[in-house]
């Protein structure tokens, strides 16, 4: 008796949450639960009772700026004074000699690393390391690792070599 009484309850519960909810319409690529709003756009009624709906973030628009009159702008600058973007020479010239110093620097790094890649890759014919005798496939993963960052390294070298001849052709 006590089962039956349960289940009686569990029952009523399920059945008054299915009432509980409100219906749901779907309005073109919007959803909404009003149904004097979904009457009046002509929404049509979702079926089932399963379904979740996460409102996004709305469009912020940008404030509208007011843009005064051309007269009001900037004050004019004297004649003899440099634009406010520009760059005295002499500083360019060191920056462009900062620029060079750490592509040089960039570049002995790269070509000492593809030195090293290069002795370590021995032709196609790295030496065997512990776990790779007995494993031919992990010997294989690591020459086609190599190859390929020597690859990598030709490719890095070449393009510090592109930005410094930019620079010297820029002078």
């Amino acid at each position: 008796m006590n089962h039956a009484l349960v289940l009686f309850s569990l029952l009523a519960a399920v059945a008054t949450a299915a009432q509980a909810q409100t219906r749901v319409y779907r309005c073109g690529n919007t959803y909404t639960n009003d149904a004097a709003e979904a009457q009046s756009k002509g929404c049509k009624p979702i079926e089932g009772n399963n379904f979740t709906v996460i409102e996004g973030t709305r469009v912020q628009t940008p404030p509208t700026r007011v843009v005064a009159p051309a007269s009001a702008a900037q004050p004019q600058q004297a004649a003899g004074s440099p634009a406010p973007n520009r760059v005295d020479s002499s500083e360019q010239r060191a920056r462009d000699a900062d620029a060079r110093l750490i592509l040089e620097t960039e570049l002995k790094r790269a070509e000492t690393r593809q030195a090293e890649l290069l002795k370590e890759y021995n032709n196609g014919e790295p030496e065997k390391l512990g776990p790779e005798t007995r494993n031919h496939q992990k010997y294989l993963d690591r020459v086609a690792e190599l190859k390929a960052a020597i690859t990598r390294n030709e490719a890095d070298i070449a393009g510090i070599r592109r930005e410094l001849s930019r620079l010297t052709a820029s002078r």
